[in-house]
């Protein structure tokens, strides 16, 4: 594997709700002791169910928000260290495509008003010939320079916003279910797309999404996420599953090749609560596999052979869930 870009170390993050007069605040455990590491160059996938702690890692890794506890290492820079003047200069290595291409694009800027505001941010104006060879790297034709969001496509407004990611030529680039409001065919240019870019520019990603077919199709690595914890980390996006929880993502999603779509039981069962998880797994009240122990003991993330999973009766390669 190539020397990391980003280590997370045991990050934790806490969120408060309510309280008042006489009342006490709930504690909500969004992300729960997540270590991971990503290579320079690789592309790694965060999977699970929404409200997982997905997007909450994601703005952990990029120092959007703080965590309760733990660190983050950006090639070998504690980002906890940094001022903001520090921080600043680490960000232009580092940045994020989202989900909803409208919504994070100015409806009142245009195309090329939006891809030069990072420079701007910065107090920078764009290189001359910048703008136009971003729209170039998309995709997308030089005299839409002077279109408004809504004058586009959503596809052309994901582009846009992969375009705007690009700006500086970051290192990091986080995408968040960045196909996830798209048809199907336009998720396919979209990750083709997504793939050249990583092949002709050295690109590192972390790909976020709830379909673990999608995430099996684009990724290196999958990182599976229940309840604010890895459940599973795959070292290869074809590795079969052994954890009870992700057999069951894989059995209801399906990769985008018609060829390949599945229609499978469902998960049972409900989701404990965040704000009051239960003692031991916190899957054991959703899973076929779960025994006495696994309703009193929390199983750590354990992985003699590389292929990472906390579960105290895994699947073993050819066995049914």
């Amino acid at each position: 594997m190539a020397e990391p870009l980003i280590v997370a170390r045991q990050l934790v993050r806490q969120f408060r709700s309510g309280g008042g007069f006489l009342a006490r605040p709930a504690t909500m455990l969004a992300v729960r002791g997540v270590s991971l590491t990503v290579a320079r160059g690789e592309v790694v996938g965060i999977v699970g169910e929404s409200g997982c702690g997905k997007s909450t890692l994601a703005r952990l890794i990029l120092r959007l928000i703080a965590p309760t506890s733990g660190q983050v290492l950006f090639d070998g820079i504690d980002l906890g260290r940094l001022g903001k003047r520090e921080m600043r200069q680490v960000r232009k290595r580092m940045t994020m495509v989202f989900q909803d291409p409208y919504s994070s694009l100015d409806p009142r800027y245009t195309l090329s008003d939006v891809l030069s505001e990072p420079f701007a941010v910065h107090g920078e104006a764009p290189p001359p010939g910048r703008i136009a060879a971003l729209l170039d790297q998309v995709g997308l034709a030089r005299d839409m320079g002077g279109s408004y969001p809504h004058q586009l496509s959503g596809g052309q407004r994901q582009r846009a916003g992969i375009a705007r990611a690009l700006a500086r030529s970051p290192e990091l680039i986080v995408l968040d279910e960045p196909t996830a409001s798209l048809d199907v065919s336009i998720q396919a240019q979209v990750i083709d797309l997504l793939s050249s870019l990583r092949r002709d520019l050295g690109l590192t990603y972390l790909f976020i999404s709830h379909d673990l077919g999608l995430v099996r199709y684009f990724c290196d690595r999958i990182v599976v996420m229940y309840l604010g914890a890895v459940v599973e980390v795959m070292p290869a996006a074809g590795s079969m599953p052994r954890h009870p929880y992700t057999r069951a993502l894989i059995d209801s999603t399906f990769a985008p090749d018609p060829g390949k779509r599945r229609k499978l039981e469902a998960l049972t069962g409900e989701i404990p609560s965040a704000f009051n998880l239960p003692p031991g797994c916190a899957f054991a009240a959703r899973c076929p596999r779960a025994s006495e122990r696994c309703r009193r003991e929390a199983p750590d993330l354990q992985s003699p052979d590389g292929h990472a999973v906390a579960c105290f009766h895994p699947i073993e390669e050819g066995a049914s869930a």
